[in-house]
């Protein structure tokens, strides 16, 4: 066996290569940074991932670390508040969203995966090439500061995130499906007296929204834009958006003139965009390397984890027996698709409202009838269910990693 090459040390990348140390199949993750540490990733952790990790022994030790668990998601529009989602209903034993800065749940599993004997974790690694033999891929080639070196492997997994180098080394191109809007990001202190109830919350006004994700110590803030309006926001300055948190999340008033200049944010471009196919022989795309997905809703890492389950489920026996082809890469793509595009779907539909909104003049808050629909507990729960472990979500194989 000569084992796994996993490219990107994301979420997904990294579940999926300590999911095979934990099965004792070779594996070698190379992340082209010296670290884990970027601006506003991702740090939302479903009940499915963190019920994932109680499975493999991790959560305790997790959970030990600071984070701000979020048991209701929210819309506050100019008729009212809607809890469009409510965790506690849920039965697992982590009914929440744990909202952890992605560099310390990847500083976490990272150093659990450094201890298991068949895994290798190498930062500040750059994949360059892929190595081939006919058509068929056969490792990789990258870069470190000691130069370049050739890494044989039976199968690349390219999990480099949405603007991946491996999907362009393996010409598997993305296909957009549309979005209409960007987000400015920025982050305020949290401060005690702050509403206990706030977790995650979409404040909406005429032309814009504002989403707001809880942490430790500040919160994360995203306001929408047109897709493609950076450059008239940044004209514009910062007082637009001071204004526009002053009229609808008047609780911040007391410090949004913390926001100065345009140096303190940053921007996030929404993207939806899928690969119709994710493999080729030797090689295969997982996560946003795959299907790119927006960061509103917070599903993009879910469906990451779940990609490498439904990885490891089908890598692990096929590595072990000799038997990995092209169509065990095939049959991982099918077995995660139907998730991946109704959930795309969603975002889709949402994107086209927002737009179509925009462009009639309306207010971008959800119709009407939601508030009616959430009214009731059951539908909140329902809710908050599919939010918290997706469609159709894989279940780890546990009798693989027992050897």
């Amino acid at each position: 066996m000569t084992g796994v090459v996993v490219a990107g040390g994301g979420p997904g990348g990294m579940v999926l290569a300590y999911l095979l140390g934990r099965a004792g199949v070779p594996v070698t993750l190379l992340e082209a940074q010296p670290d884990f540490d970027r601006d506003f990733r991702g740090d939302s952790l479903h009940p499915y991932t963190l019920e994932l990790l109680d499975t493999l022994g991790l959560a305790e030790d997790l959970l030990r670390l600071p984070h701000h668990p979020a048991r209701s998601f929210r819309f506050h529009t100019p008729h009212g508040t809607i809890t469009a989602a409510d965790y506690r209903g849920l039965d697992s034993p982590f009914p929440y969203v744990a909202l952890m800065p992605q560099v310390r749940f990847l500083d976490f599993l990272a150093s659990k995966a450094k201890a298991l004997p068949s895994c290798q974790i190498r930062m500040a690694a750059k994949v360059i090439g892929l190595l081939r033999e006919g058509e068929v891929v056969t490792g990789v080639r990258y870069r470190d500061e000691h130069g370049e070196h050739d890494l044989p492997a039976t199968v690349v997994i390219g999990a480099d995130g949405r603007f991946s180098r491996l999907r362009r080394l393996a010409d598997l191109p993305v296909e957009p499906l549309g979005a209409s809007s960007d987000l400015l990001w920025f982050r305020l202190p949290r401060h005690p007296a702050d509403p206990p109830e706030a977790d995650v919350d979409l404040y909406f006004g005429r032309d814009h929204y504002v989403a707001l994700l809880g942490g430790v110590s500040d919160w994360q803030i995203g306001y929408t834009l047109p897709k493609g309006g950076f450059p008239t926001a940044k004209q514009a300055g910062v007082t637009p958006i001071q204004d526009f948190i002053r009229r609808h999340v008047p609780w911040l008033s007391d410090r949004i003139t913390q926001l100065t200049d345009f140096d303190q944010i940053t921007l996030l471009s929404l993207d939806i965009a899928r690969a119709p196919r994710w493999h080729r022989p030797g090689v295969l795309l997982l996560g946003d390397a795959a299907h790119v997905i927006s960061p509103v809703g917070g599903n993009g890492i879910l469906m990451a984890i779940q990609d490498a389950v439904e990885a490891a489920n089908q890598l692990i026996p096929a590595l072990r027996a000799g038997t990995l082809t092209e169509s065990t890469l095939a049959a991982i793509q099918a077995a995660r698709e139907p998730a991946i595009v109704q959930v795309q779907a969603d975002q889709t539909r949402i994107e086209r409202r927002v737009a179509t909104a925009r462009e009639q003049g309306k207010n971008l808050a959800p119709p009407s009838f939601l508030r009616l629909l959430t009214a009731l507990p059951w539908i909140r729960t329902r809710s908050a269910r599919r939010n918290a472990y997706g469609p159709r979500p894989p279940q780890l194989d546990t009798t693989l990693l027992n050897r």
